[in-house]
């Protein structure tokens, strides 16, 4: 499960780590996020961020910066691996991750009347062969979800983030 989010610094995109981004019926969870499912942030969404910029698509692409569990922290070898306590973040997630600013920008900036035909091109990737939910229409609405959300982002000088619920 994957959550996009926007907060005003890495401290407050670390609130409550651990917990969703998406905000639930009575929960008072602050982020304004949006539920993009399996859409991970490497592949899928990346893709869609190039078709975007109209570059190839790459890893590097979206300039991912993790953030938790925190890198410091993380296990140098498999014998530090296999010494981590059973429900260690570094083992099951939950992981959060920055994007670059210009994934932000790119979402932000590109036109309306562009986002029909990249929902249409980013329904043809060779990943949502295996998904149900992938039409164009589909698509469009959480491509609507990613531009609104970059916006308010750029709007308020806040970065996007990724909420990676478990691996």
């Amino acid at each position: 499960m994957y959550e996009y989010y926007r907060a005003a610094d890495r401290d407050a995109a670390l609130v409550d780590a651990e917990s969703p981004r998406v905000i639930e019926p009575g929960v008072a969870r602050g982020f304004d996020a949006v539920d993009a499912g399996k859409i991970d942030p490497e592949n899928e969404f990346c893709r869609l961020v190039a078709m975007i910029l109209d570059v190839p698509y790459s890893l590097d692409l979206v300039g991912l910066t993790y953030l938790y569990p925190p890198p410091e922290g993380a296990p140098r070898s498999p014998e530090e691996a296999d010494a981590l306590p059973e429900g260690s973040p570094y083992l099951e997630g939950p992981g959060i991750a920055e994007f670059a600013v210009r994934v932000r920008d790119a979402l932000a900036e590109v036109e309306d009347d562009r986002l029909p035909v990249l929902a249409a091109r980013w329904s043809g990737i060779e990943e949502f062969r295996r998904y149900s939910g992938t039409t164009p229409d589909e698509l469009l609405s959480l491509i609507e979800d990613f531009v609104g959300l970059a916006r308010r982002a750029k709007a308020h000088d806040q970065m996007l983030y990724c909420w990676m619920g478990g691996w």
